[in-house]
């Protein structure tokens, strides 16, 4: 066999006394360095989330039409009324929240400045944020930015669950929020309404806010429903509701997000927000209306074609070796890669990339301690039919590495 290129998670490289300590203190985005690494050996990209296809053709017409006829300037720093309007109905009409326009929305360059506003305007240094483990890989910079302590609950190989006294444990008088990731990126799983229950519980024990991440809910498999955990209760007022363009209608890079929250904390999201980047893209707000005004079975074919795309790649994935299971959302698989002899999940990693054409994202970037994720990978499958059978033509030597 081979050996692959030595190489591992991505240190704290930035050693310079003018520097903040914040940044010393985590690493580059190990999902977008796989990008690069994947474009330096013609790889087939299924590292980072971003699909081969392009949005509907009457989203893309809706931004092209929105150049040509004057929004070309700033919008209204917290989002253009229309697409404030247009999220408030989508959210009311499938998960059941309530949204005023104009005292709870702010729209967001992408969810990822939505999270990172929401931790900003809620956390001071040294409260606690709890965070499943493993976690889509931004949260834990996310933590350090705003100064605070995670505390990592870590759900379970193979099915994902929770373990309930483990969770309950995490929450301290210190705790300030916890972050919820569902449908979930890296594992796919999908939060059922019991564990939303407990949730909900919890953050009315201790006083602390839920910023949920629901990127991928309309990306769920098998029956399951996707619940928005604002809906539970009370929790509407304690609940930051994120979301955003990009999964669900394939524009990753419009970067246009947002976030539904109790009125005091989205007036407080709205400043952070206006001081990090003054507005989202006016035209690309324009083009995100009129994707949420797309028909219902946009949806249900959405999740049809995704299926597809998983029962296939799963299969396949299955069969050169890869112990996973099927996801019940999102489009990642987790897979274990504790039968092949290789040092860790970085030297699986680059033996896939160097030697077999496909990347994919080591599992230790998912979560605290890296060597707890070192026996994972993560791949994406939000890519062309044609392009996953390749991919998985690409990965039949697996077969024979022993």
């Amino acid at each position: 066999m081979d050996t692959p290129t030595k190489r591992k998670r991505p240190d704290l490289e930035i050693r310079d006394h003018r520097l903040s300590q914040r940044v010393q203190r985590f690493p580059e985005s190990v999902i977008r360095e796989m990008t690069r690494v994947a474009e330096a050996h013609g790889a087939i990209n299924l590292s980072q989330g971003f699909p081969d296809f392009d949005p509907p053709r009457e989203v893309v017409r809706a931004a092209q039409l929105a150049l040509e006829n004057g929004h070309n300037q700033y919008s209204t720093t917290w989002g253009a009324p229309e697409l404030r309007e247009a999220v408030a109905r989508r959210a009311k009409a499938f998960n059941g929240i309530d949204a005023d326009p104009e005292a709870n929305l702010v729209v967001t360059c992408g969810s990822t400045e939505a999270m990172m506003a929401a931790m900003l305007s809620l956390v001071n240094p040294g409260d606690e944020v709890v965070v499943f483990e493993p976690f889509y890989e931004n949260y834990g910079p996310d933590a350090v930015m705003s100064g605070a302590v995670p505390r990592y609950v870590r759900m379970a190989w193979p099915d994902w669950r929770i373990d309930e006294e483990a969770l309950k444990a995490a929450f301290s008088r210190k705790t300030k929020a916890v972050i919820v990731n569902t449908p979930n990126n890296p594992t796919g799983k999908v939060y059922s309404r019991d564990e939303l229950r407990l949730l909900a519980d919890l953050c009315a024990d201790h006083d602390a806010v839920a910023v949920t991440d629901e990127i991928y809910e309309h990306i769920v498999y098998d029956g399951r429903r996707h619940v928005s955990l604002a809906t539970l209760g009370d929790m509407a007022e304690r609940t930051i509701t994120i979301n955003g363009l990009s999964k669900t209608y394939s524009a990753t890079g419009w970067r246009v997000g947002w976030a539904i929250a109790p009125r005091t904390l989205a007036d407080a999201m709205r400043r952070i927000h206006d001081f990090l980047t003054v507005g989202a893209p006016h035209p690309l707000q324009i083009g995100a209306a009129a994707a949420l005004a797309l028909p219902e079975s946009y949806y249900a074919d959405l999740a049809r074609m995704y299926r597809a795309k998983r029962d296939r790649f799963v299969r396949g994935l299955r069969s050169v070796g890869l112990d996973c299971r099927e996801p019940d959302g999102a489009y990642y698989v987790m897979a274990d890669i504790s039968r092949f002899p290789f040092a860790d999940d970085w030297a699986f990693a680059m033996y896939l990339v160097e030697r077999l054409g496909v990347a994919t994202v080591p599992g230790s970037s998912f979560f605290g301690v890296p060597e707890d994720g070192a026996r994972y990978v993560r791949f994406m499958f939000s890519k062309r039919d044609e392009t996953l059978e390749e991919a998985l033509r690409r990965l039949e030597p697996l077969k024979d590495v022993r």
